[in-house]
């Protein structure tokens, strides 16, 4: 590993008050692999956190009390902000569900894992392996609970010894669910039973080996279904308008308006989740429905924290909580994701673990999907494979950020909707640039400082035509650099898509 990371770690290790020895242990390389094969933990693993990888789907980057939020109430998010990191800035490089949910399990970018869209693909499981049967070929248990949302089956991948996930976005209500191998049909509102079976799984852990629970939701997907005790919370709630949602996109691409000349966005599909353009409605019963659907996350993440109390386990168990994607609530006109504007492309990110994290500290940088499996894979002393294109964050925790990206990435692939055409960008701490590469189509670029709202694109302003410049090099230089565009990218199989397809 880098020595930044490995430094990093070391400091956590003596933050805890080990042995200059068992430092030094804990500083090596992975179990070794007979030994991890039959889940017999070395010294080093003894030492090693639990993880827990909590990811939510839709859940904008503000969709938390203690962002701010003027309606949302969730004291089990504000208690993990306070008594951990909030990452203010963290991105994912595709905003889609299953590119994005590939690219947290391998930390690679969409193009190379593969997975573009929600069509049905699978990343492969040796080319790019996941961090959790790295972490389980390492020693770890490991346990997958909930959406998986790529290839449509509930079937069990490699690396989990236990497994409980249902097909495709699944339902709200009494789904169908496959432990391990075997499918039933259960009883009950999703968020609740998939927190009863992660919690099953905790509860079974032998406290000498070391565990690693992926819980990801379904929620907030839509359709937005909360809980029967949370159905009529924020009764008097006026949800604001947003400074975007009049947006009549002059001076932008022309594809955003419908006037395209390529034939693919002649006959358009709707756009999922689009909202009808009129007047703001401030008790729209969808929006409504998203806010009280999350409130049950809360109460899960409530009841996983106080489990960890009971076993004493919450401070050496390392808890990261995030979402697949941000999502519209009205801005620029929109609902869903996809596009490259700010509140489709963040997303919240908290983590707590006291040997490292500081309580109520701030992470300014910019922080990735992709850096996920590469960080707890550094936390738990496992090399991270050559695929892995994300950082650790933990030199951040420790406070260095020197040489730490400027910039990143992003990419969209043609998914199910025709209507969102191929795009490619990059952005900065101050500014995004937005191209479209498959239409005569002008870019899109932004001055986040000035115009945070992203209302004024710039791109063909001749005032900032060096600054076009200058951005139009960096965004060259990330896709040479990541390889885009370096190898076939998998086509969508449109001639067999389901007569109901899954946004």
């Amino acid at each position: 590993m880098p020595t930044d990371q490995t430094f990093s770690r070391r400091e956590m290790l003596a933050r805890m008050g080990w042995t200059a020895a068992t430092v030094a242990l804990a500083s090596c390389s992975a179990v070794k692999a007979e030994s991890a094969s039959a889940h017999t933990p070395g010294p080093a693993a003894l030492h090693r956190p639990n993880i827990i990888f909590i990811l939510t789907d839709d859940q904008r980057y503000d969709a938390m009390s203690c962002m701010g939020h003027p309606i949302v109430k969730t004291p089990n998010m504000d208690r993990l902000r306070r008594e951990g990191v909030l990452f203010q800035n963290a991105f994912v490089t595709t905003s889609l569900c299953s590119p994005a949910r590939a690219s947290f399990l391998t930390g690679a970018y969409v193009h190379t894992h593969g997975v573009i869209g929600n069509w049905g693909c699978e990343i492969d499981h040796d080319a790019t392996p996941t961090f959790p049967r790295l972490l389980h070929d390492a020693g770890y248990r490991t346990a997958f609970v909930g959406k998986w949302h790529m290839k449509h089956t509930n079937q069990p991948r490699p690396g989990f010894d236990y497994w409980l996930a249902f097909a495709g976005q699944g339902v709200y209500n009494d789904p169908t669910l496959n432990e391990n191998g075997r499918e039933f049909k259960a009883t009950g509102y999703i968020t609740d039973l998939l927190t009863d079976y992660a919690l099953n799984f905790i509860n079974q852990q032998n406290p000498d080996q070391p565990y690693c629970l992926y819980l990801s939701h379904k929620a907030v997907h839509s359709p937005f279904t909360p809980a029967p005790r949370h159905e009529n919370i924020y009764p008097d709630a006026q949800i604001p308008e947003p400074p975007s949602f009049q947006d009549t996109k002059a001076g932008k691409p022309a594809w955003q308006r419908g006037g395209i000349a390529d034939p693919r966005y002649q006959q358009p599909r709707d756009v999922p989740d689009s909202i009808t353009p009129g007047p703001w409605d401030p008790n729209n019963a969808r929006r409504l429905g998203y806010l009280r659907t999350l409130s049950a996350v809360d109460d899960s993440l409530g009841r996983i924290l106080k489990t960890l109390e009971e076993r004493g386990e919450l401070d050496n168990t390392l808890i990261l909580y995030t979402s697949d994607n941000g999502y519209f609530f009205g801005e620029h006109g929109l609902g869903d994701k996809r596009l490259m504007y700010e509140e489709s492309l963040r997303i919240p990110m908290l983590m707590r673990y006291p040997p490292l994290v500081k309580p109520n500290s701030t992470v300014t940088q910019m922080v990735l999907n992709i850096d996920v499996a590469p960080t707890l894979l550094d936390l738990a002393d496992v090399p991270a494979p050559a695929t892995v294109q994300g950082r650790s964050v933990l030199p951040l925790l420790a406070g260095k950020t020197a040489g730490w990206r400027t910039s990143f990435l992003y990419e969209y692939w043609i998914d199910l909707t025709d209507r969102i055409p191929r795009m490619v960008g990059v952005r900065t701490d101050g500014w995004k640039l937005i191209r479209y590469p498959d239409l005569q189509d002008i870019d899109e670029m932004y001055d986040l400082t000035a115009d945070p709202t992203e209302m004024t694109n710039l791109a063909q302003d001749p005032k900032y035509a060096e600054q076009h410049q200058q951005l139009n090099a960096e965004l060259n230089r990330l896709m040479i650099e990541t390889g885009y565009g370096s190898k076939p990218i998998p086509k969508e199989p449109r001639v067999t898509w389901p007569a109901k397809t899954e946004h």
